[in-house]
């Protein structure tokens, strides 16, 4: 009951962006409790928030493991290696990912990202459109994203 009651706690720190909350209420856990998945989740998201690209990597690559068929790891993971400048191995990373991936907009969306960063212009409106088809709501994001400049016209 306290283990939910303190993910519950961090989880509405997160969400309030009340980051030094969150990581108190988590660092309360106990230490076999990080491996969790759950608790990852939560790791990650306050990585996220603190721009910590390399810790988020380390954390989202432990997700990777503990949910190998689970799309939410995978693209942490590669959304740290692209904030790292290592946007080829954010690619590889999604496109080598597990099948279930293919069934997140944010997938499609995040890889036509890296396409466009890369000068891959026609994957990258293929997986942008595809991302827009799936999730109408991301084409306002697509329209201010800096890694989508390229095809600005396009969308």
């Amino acid at each position: 009951m306290e283990f939910d009651r303190t993910l519950r706690a961090a989880q509405g720190y997160l969400e309030l962006e009340m980051a030094a909350e969150a990581a108190a209420e988590l660092d309360r856990l106990p230490p076999e409790a990080e491996g969790r998945p759950e608790v990852l989740r939560l790791r990650i998201g306050l990585a996220l928030q603190e721009h910590a690209w390399d810790r988020g990597l380390e954390l989202s690559r432990r997700l990777c493991v503990a949910e190998p068929r689970r799309a939410l790891g995978f693209i942490h993971a590669a959304f740290c290696l692209h904030e790292l400048g290592r946007t080829a191995e954010a690619k590889q990373l999604l496109e080598e990912g597990p099948q279930s991936l293919q069934a997140n907009a944010i997938y499609h969306y995040n890889l036509g990202c890296y396409h466009a960063r890369l000068g891959e212009l026609d994957a990258a409106q293929e997986c942008v459109a595809k991302a827009l088809e799936m999730d109408p709501t991301l084409r306002e994001s697509a329209r201010y994203d800096s890694d989508l400049e390229s095809l600005r016209c396009q969308l």
